[in-house]
């Protein structure tokens, strides 16, 4: 027995390092195929596994949201604030959401800005061939309209004419257009935080011209035109048999496109391209265009001009490009929570001090609202915005920056009441004196 069970032993230790063998061979084979599922697929790709169409309602009311008689959007039938997850595990889907309901939030700002605050839109640039209803929305490159890419900016009735005061409000970057500080907050708080609207209804009541800036509109999105695959190039010859290949590749592709296909989603998404506006090709070129074609030939004495965030870097960089003009023509600046840097920017020391004289930053920071604080450069002060939010900085500073405005107003008109004061007490010892002579 014991000897039988002795010469069995080389057999079996042959038989089990061929099943080993066999079984590194499987683990070879699905190392192989998961190692080719993430050559194909992103993490993205995971995250369209069962995801819905992007299509969403085109109205706040088929969204079934309103805002109520206190700028909050809410649910019609609930009340309850908007919820961003309405889908779990779908968060591809829930962004694609949020972005529709954004787009209704833009056209019902700009909806606000012209019937609220009889506000009416300037085309950029100005000298655009538009169509009759300044449409130049196209489905694709192949059937674009003759009509070139443009932008607008809103402005007051007396926005050119104002012989007083001119205001001109600059946002931030992102998805922000006309009219708005943050989507985030008008969606999520109210409009009074997340728009400009405040800003412009107090100015019209002081007696201000107001122009509101579009600086992220500075491109026609349209769609690509559908492009076909072209023919998959041979493969090299092989030594084996056309049939014998043929199989195997089969058997391969089909194992292949089994692992991988159940996390795939054939839904895909527009691809598009964006076609600058000219001359307004970006914030930066935005803000000095609209400033060599509108604030520079306004009627206005003393222009204000309040920039948040990115905005406030687009207006030093008009100061590079038009130092005098500004210099001239600006009475104060209110920056919130400015992304300007005077180093990076390149900007003069004239410049520099005279940011010192009329620009004021109020930045996010824990210290009660209005607290100097240290100046990072040697440009504007800096005091607190009253938060530590970023996109808060703007609603929160409201009455100080208007009580900025006018405490640099009352100064400019004072130390000018004194100066006339001695050219006429000048002029009139100098025709005292010439009587005396004569």
């Amino acid at each position: 027995m014991l000897s039988h069970l002795c010469a069995a032993i080389p057999e079996l230790y042959i038989l089990w390092i061929t099943m080993a063998q066999i079984a590194g061979q499987e683990d070879r084979e699905k190392t192989t195929a998961l190692k080719d599922l993430l050559s194909r697929i992103d993490l993205d790709e995971l995250m369209k596994k069962d995801e819905p169409p992007f299509t969403f309602p085109k109205t706040l009311e088929e969204f079934e949201y309103a805002f109520n008689e206190y700028g909050q959007l809410r649910h019609i039938k609930t009340g309850e604030p908007f919820v961003f997850n309405a889908r779990e595990d779908l968060h591809r889907w829930n962004q694609k959401r949020y972005e529709a309901l954004g787009e209704i939030i833009t056209q019902y700002v700009y909806e606000l800005l012209e019937e609220k605050c009889n506000m009416t839109k300037a085309i950029l640039p100005v000298d655009a061939r538009v169509d009759e209803a300044n449409s130049i929305i196209s489905l694709s490159l192949d059937d674009a309209p003759e009509d070139e890419a443009t932008s607008f900016i809103y402005l007051s009735p007396d926005a050119l004419s104002n012989p007083s005061k001119l205001l001109v409000l600059i946002q931030g970057s992102g998805v922000v257009r006309a009219g708005q500080w943050a989507r985030r907050l008008i969606i999520n708080q109210d409009l009074d935080s997340g728009t400009q609207i405040p800003f412009i209804t107090r100015a019209i009541e002081e007696g201000y011209g107001v122009m509101v800036l579009n600086p992220n509109e500075n491109y026609l999105e349209v769609e690509k035109p559908a492009m076909f695959s072209p023919l998959p190039s041979p493969t090299e010859p092989s030594d084996e048999p056309a049939e014998k290949r043929e199989r195997k590749d089969d058997k391969e592709g089909k194992k292949k496109r089994e692992f991988y296909e159940k996390y795939r989603n054939p839904q895909k998404e527009t691809e598009t391209e964006r076609i600058p506006v000219r001359e307004n090709g970006s914030s930066e070129e935005h803000v000095l265009y609209v400033w060599d074609h509108f604030v520079s030939k306004a009627a206005a004495k003393n222009v204000f001009i309040m920039a948040h965030s990115y905005g406030g870097l687009s207006f030093v960089e008009l100061m590079n490009q038009r130092e005098m003009q500004v210099k001239n023509r600006a009475c104060a600046v209110a920056l919130t929570d400015s992304a300007h840097n005077i180093w990076l920017q390149e900007t003069s020391k004239g410049t520099q001090d005279w940011m010192q004289q009329h620009c004021c930053n109020w930045v996010s920071s824990p210290e009660p609202l209005d607290t100097p604080l240290d100046p990072m450069l040697p440009d504007c002060p800096r005091v607190s915005a009253g938060t530590e939010r970023h996109e808060l900085t703007s609603w929160m500073s409201f009455n100080s920056i208007f009580r900025f405005f006018s405490e640099v107003l009352e100064a400019k008109e004072d130390e000018e009441a004194v100066e006339s004061s001695n050219i006429v007490t000048t002029r009139s010892s100098s025709l005292k004196n010439k009587h005396q002579d004569l």
